[in-house]
């Protein structure tokens, strides 16, 4: 069964792992990798992405991408999420924060907000204006 507006939103606005597709290129399958993303229901989501990423020249290319979010427990259910990239912004040490916040235990935050302060180089916000939304819960199996 599909979900409605507001499951869609609030499964979207959990801490899930996305996978995120985008184009690339003539010939070729979509690049498709494991992200994280930060999300308020009714909103648009974000993710950080190196600068210099191949992931950025594509979605920068294509001018658009597809998150998608999936559970097994307690039901087999997914959202995905495709739309343009509306907004390129320098990453700021907030917004990693942010997004460490959302996937890792408080205690853990700062460590790694000080590790890929260092390690991952300038990071770019890409927010995404969903457009097209495809969900299902299968329910239990």
């Amino acid at each position: 069964m599909a979900l409605n507006r507001t499951e869609r939103e609030e499964f979207l606005a959990q801490p899930h792992v996305a996978a995120l597709s985008v184009e690339a290129g003539p010939g070729r399958a979509p690049l498709v990798v494991p992200i994280w993303y930060q999300y308020q229901p009714g909103g648009r989501p974000w993710l950080l992405t190196g600068t210099q990423s191949r992931k950025l020249d594509l979605i920068r290319a294509a001018g658009r991408f597809t998150l998608m979010v999936d559970t097994l427990e307690p039901t087999i259910r997914y959202v995905s999420v495709s739309g343009d990239a509306v907004e390129y912004t320098d990453g700021t040490r907030d917004d990693l924060t942010e997004m460490a916040s959302r996937y890792l235990p408080a205690d853990k935050v700062a460590g790694y907000v000080e590790f890929a302060s260092a390690d991952h180089g300038p990071q770019t916000k890409v927010v995404l204006e969903p457009h097209q939304w495809v969900s299902l819960d299968l329910g239990t199996i």
